[in-house]
């Protein structure tokens, strides 16, 4: 995917909406980071649609999303599964331009998700950072001093041998991670003090999932590495 607008301002409006059906196989990722500057007022807002059909698999692995000092961005990603499907979709950000030494003095980050299964609710989850939490972000039981965070799900009948494998790898990746299962869905989140070290430790994980399968959507996109 590209955004030809070289970024996402304040009051800008951006919508996906992908659905795969009839036994279909599909990867999305981005031609470089997406990039949220400086906001007056208004919230930038973006929403994603994910939708799985008919024995379909899906991966979304948009690369980082970098949030400017001062930003102002609500985003939100709808996931919608049936049964006998699979998907892998996962969401990133950065906050401040580490190779201008910039730090979020200032800003408001709303990051939501709703995962829903065959019209049934299975997970939601919300990170919200507002003006006045911003000076404490480095405390222990906030980020502690990360100034990248992600967030990974995986559904599918394969979600015990994910967590799993997923789990065993936690300590070694070089940055705080966890991971939970719910039914079929796999929850993973990731937080590292530099983009570089998370970029890493999300590609070994999407990687232990291209393992598993000699053909598919889900394994590091190309485009990562350009």
């Amino acid at each position: 995917m590209l955004n030809t607008s070289g970024g996402v301002a304040g009051g800008d409006r951006l919508e996906a909406n992908v659905t795969a059906i009839e036994d279909a196989s599909i990867a999305i990722t981005t031609q470089t980071a997406e990039k949220v500057y400086r906001a007056l007022t208004e919230s930038a807002r973006i929403v994603t649609t994910l939708k799985t059909r008919d024995a379909a698999r899906l991966a979304w692995l948009p690369q980082e999303t970098i949030v400017f000092n001062r930003a102002r961005i609500a985003r939100e990603t709808h996931v919608e599964v049936t049964s006998g499907t699979e998907l892998l979709a996962l969401e990133w950000l950065v906050l401040g331009r580490a190779a201008h030494g910039e730090k979020l003095s200032a800003g408001t980050i709303t990051d939501g998700w709703r995962v829903v299964k065959d019209g049934r609710l299975m997970w939601a989850d919300s990170f919200r950072i507002t003006d006045d939490i911003v000076p404490y972000l480095c405390r222990r039981a906030l980020l502690s001093d990360s100034t990248a965070v992600a967030t990974l799900v995986y559904f599918g009948a394969d979600a015990p041998v994910h967590l799993e494998l997923v789990r065993s790898m936690v300590s070694s990746l070089g940055c705080h991670g966890a991971v939970t299962l719910l039914g079929e869905l796999v929850v993973a989140r990731f937080a590292a003090r530099a983009s570089y070290d998370l970029r890493t430790a999300l590609a070994r994980v999407l990687q232990q999932f291209g393992d598993r399968s000699d053909h598919g959507p889900f394994r590091v996109p190309r485009m990562w590495s350009c």
